[in-house]
C-alpha cells in the first residue's frame, strides 16, 4: 500500500520541483543514491522498470526507505502497461510514471489514488490523460519536444502541471528554461547521476548536485 496518497504525493513534487529517476539492479547500490538525494532534501524518487527482477530492488527499497527516508515518496517509472502498474501499486509505489500514455493504466492509480503521471507527446495527449485523472503529465522526451511546446501549452491551458522529463540538466540555465517555460516539476535522470561518480560510490556528490538543484529551481519558483 502507498505510504501517501495523491494528494500528499503531489504536494511533495510541486514543493521541490524536482524527481530524480534511477535504475539500478544491485539494490544496496540503489539505496545510497536514494539516501544521497533524500540528503539533498529530494522528496519524490522515480526508480525505473527497467531491468530483470527490477520489482524485486523496489520492494525493498520501499520497505528500507520507510524507516530511512521516512519522509521520501518512492514511486516507480518507465510503466507502459496496467498489470505492471498493479504489480508495483502492491508493493508499495506512491506514484506510476510512464514514457507513454496508456489510458487502462488511469483506473488502476484513481482506485488507490496514486498519481498517473504518462508520457505525452501532444495537448491532445495531455488533455485525454487529465480526462482520465491525471493531474500531472510527462512532457517526453523533452529535448525533443523543448521548453517551446510547455510554453505554449500552458497559453491556452495554464491549469496544466507538466512534468518534463529528457534533456533536463543540473545547471541554472538549463532549469531557468524550463521552469520560465511553466513547467510544474522536471524528472532528471543521467545528468543527475554520472556515471564516474556512481562507479566511485561517490554519494557526497550526489547529495551536493541534488541541493543545488533544488536551491535553483527553489529561486526559479519565488
Amino acid at each position: 500500500m502507498a505510504k501517501f496518497d495523491k494528494i500528499e504525493v503531489l504536494q511533495k513534487i510541486g514543493a521541490t520541483g524536482m524527481v530524480p529517476v534511477f535504475y539500478h539492479k544491485d539494490v544496496e547500490l540503489a539505496k545510497q543514491v536514494v539516501k544521497a538525494c533524500y540528503d539533498g532534501g529530494v522528496r519524490a524518487f522515480e526508480f525505473t522498470n527497467r531491468g530483470d527482477f527490477a520489482h524485486e530492488v523496489f520492494g525493498n527499497l520501499v520497505k528500507w526507505a520507510d524507516n530511512e527516508c521516512p519522509e521520501l515518496a518512492l514511486g516507480v517509472g518507465s510503466i507502459v502497461d496496467p498489470a505492471t502498474a498493479a504489480l508495483y501499486i502492491q508493493l508499495g509505489a506512491n506514484f506510476i510514471v510512464g514514457p507513454l500514455f496508456n489510458p487502462d493504466i488511469a483506473p488502476i492509480c484513481n482506485r488507490r489514488l496514486i498519481p498517473y503521471c504518462p508520457g505525452c507527446g501532444s495537448v491532445s495527449e495531455i488533455g485525454k490523460a487529465q480526462e482520465l485523472g491525471s493531474d500531472l503529465t510527462k512532457l517526453f522526451p523533452g529535448d525533443v519536444l523543448t521548453p517551446k511546446m510547455v510554453k505554449n501549452i500552458m497559453a491556452p491551458c495554464p491549469w496544466t502541471k507538466i512534468m518534463a522529463t529528457g534533456g533536463v540538466e543540473p545547471s541554472r540555465e538549463n532549469l531557468a528554461e524550463w521552469f520560465k517555460a511553466g513547467v510544474f516539476c522536471v524528472g532528471m535522470g543521467s545528468k543527475l547521476f554520472p556515471k564516474e561518480r556512481i562507479a566511485a560510490g561517490d554519494w557526497a556528490y550526489i547529495t551536493e548536485l541534488c541541493r543545488a538543484c533544488l536551491t535553483i529551481i527553489s529561486s526559479l519558483k519565488s
